[in-house]
């Protein structure tokens, strides 16, 4: 497979050249969620260039992980080596290893699953630093490649590192889930054509994961796709949700506390919201569990406009995880008889309204080139008013867009298989939004409402004199 079959990732492939060109040592940083792609990245960018690779292993104890780097360089090498006993002693069979093979061109080496070879009382981590701090930093033909799905520990550990790693990374990517556009293009290198709604709701499930969408099947629907990947007996993501905590912290249990309650969370929780359903303190622990989760890209905090930071709402961001909690948990494996239905009922269209919100928010940029915006700094965020009395209204907006220009968009972003139709109550509620808004955050800019939609908007006197941009799913591409 070539560098060519790699879809998307431009900036970060444009970011591997610099560092492949560059005339000093080069220490990479790469993290990301589980199963995004980094590893197939780093591979297939750097395929003929690697001349020492090792990925550390899930739960292995320290000798176990020396094992398996001395069987790496001896395929390196190809020659016998012996099992060093320590991993200081491992860096310097590697200096060895690269000093014989200096040749002038950049040495590319790579370290997969970095936290896993970093053990407890192991001395990996120190035994880098030293051969990093005293070997490599002198090398200028040398490209260290780290990579880890547990980005809390990559960026605390290396990118935030206050021992001898402090300042020593000298580039960062963070690998993200594939856009819209990205994922149309790998489901076209897999001769796979859907229209762009069911790509939409492929990307509501599967969320853009690589990993996930290689096994989607040339001639099946989305519904198809999504029966047969969670719902079949052995599907794929039958047993993901479990296993993908699991594998990127060490404790899970609280993790999935807090994803298992923003499922639950149409809106979001806010952080004091958050420690009153779970039981989890508001302390250090806490703070500590969001911060890996949104470093994993598991959950993802909406400032709350104009209000304290207490009040963000923190949001379920993982497509895959809210599906699974919600249409795959507690059910038997190989019960598929009812999915169908499932994908026509009440239900399922109340789940996709919120799964499209997820998938405007994460979409953004896009939304912003749609509104001729672009250029223009913005601020992202959610916004509501709690009435206070009962002749009091209230309003909840889920994402406004306040612009350096003096303007501020309000987004209603939705779902529907069929044009949407903002009827006479719709209205009222939509007029009522925009006073509430106007009158409590006490703004002087022009306030636009801008619909976002999955099948576009029915044009009625409502939509022409309430709405001032429609953006349709096809411009999210």
């Amino acid at each position: 497979m070539s560098e060519d079959w790699i879809v998307g990732r431009e900036g970060e492939r444009r970011e591997l050249d610099r560092v492949l060109r560059s005339s000093r040592p080069e220490l990479v940083v790469v993290f990301g969620r589980r199963r995004v792609g980094k590893t197939f990245l780093v591979r297939q960018h750097f395929r003929n260039k690697i001349v020492f690779e090792i990925s550390g292993l899930h739960r292995e104890n320290t000798q176990r992980q020396l094992e398996n780097f001395s069987n790496r360089l001896r395929q390196a090498t190809r020659q016998e080596t012996t099992t060093p006993k320590t991993w200081l002693g491992a860096f310097e069979q590697l200096k060895s290893f690269l000093k014989e093979n200096a040749s002038g061109q950049k040495q590319v080496i790579f370290f997969d699953e970095f936290p896993w070879l970093a053990t407890q009382r192991s001395g990996f981590l120190s035994a880098f630093e030293e051969f990093w701090n005293g070997f490599a930093v002198q090398r200028s033909d040398l490209l260290c490649v780290v990579c880890g799905s547990a980005a809390s520990w990559m960026i605390q550990n290396i990118l935030s590192s206050k021992g001898g790693l402090h300042n020593r990374a000298t580039s960062r990517i963070r690998l993200m889930p594939f856009h819209l556009a990205e994922t149309r293009s790998f489901l076209q290198r897999l001769r796979v054509d859907l229209p762009d709604f069911q790509v939409a709701q492929l990307q509501m499930v599967l969320g853009g994961i690589p990993h996930y969408l290689q096994h989607v099947e040339v001639g099946q629907s989305a519904a198809q796709v999504i029966d047969r990947l969670c719902f079949s007996k052995d599907g794929l993501l039958s047993g993901e949700f479990p296993n993908l905590y699991q594998a990127l912290f060490d404790s899970p249990d609280k993790h999935e506390a807090i994803v298992r309650t923003l499922a639950q969370a149409r809106k979001g929780h806010t952080r004091n919201e958050l420690a009153k359903r779970t039981g989890i303190a508001t302390g250090g622990t806490l703070t500590k569990i969001l911060s890996e989760l949104e470093e994993s890209g598991f959950i993802v905090e909406i400032p709350n406009l104009y209000a304290e930071k207490k009040n963000s709402l923190w949001r379920l961001a993982d497509a895959y995880s809210h599906f699974y909690l919600q249409w795959m948990d507690g059910r038997r494996k190989g019960s598929r008889q009812s999915w169908l239905t499932i994908v026509t009922g009440s239900k399922w269209k109340s789940w996709c309204g919120y799964a499209f919100e997820n998938l405007c928010l994460s979409h953004i940029p896009q939304i912003k080139q749609s509104l001729g915006i672009s250029g223009i700094v913005t601020e992202e965020a959610s916004w509501q008013y709690h009435a206070k009395t009962d002749s009091d209204r209230g309003a909840q907006i889920d994402l406004l867009i306040d612009r350096a220009d003096n303007a501020i968009n309000i987004c209603e972003l939705k779902f529907s298989d069929y044009p949407f139709v903002i009827d006479k109550k719709y209205a009222a509620e939509l007029e009522q939004k925009v006073q509430v808004f106007k009158q409590r955050s006490k703004r002087r800019k022009a306030v636009f409402l801008t619909m976002v939609t999955a099948s576009g908007l029915e044009q009625n006197s409502y939509a022409t004199s309430l709405v001032t941009n429609h953006i349709q799913l096809d411009q999210l591409f």
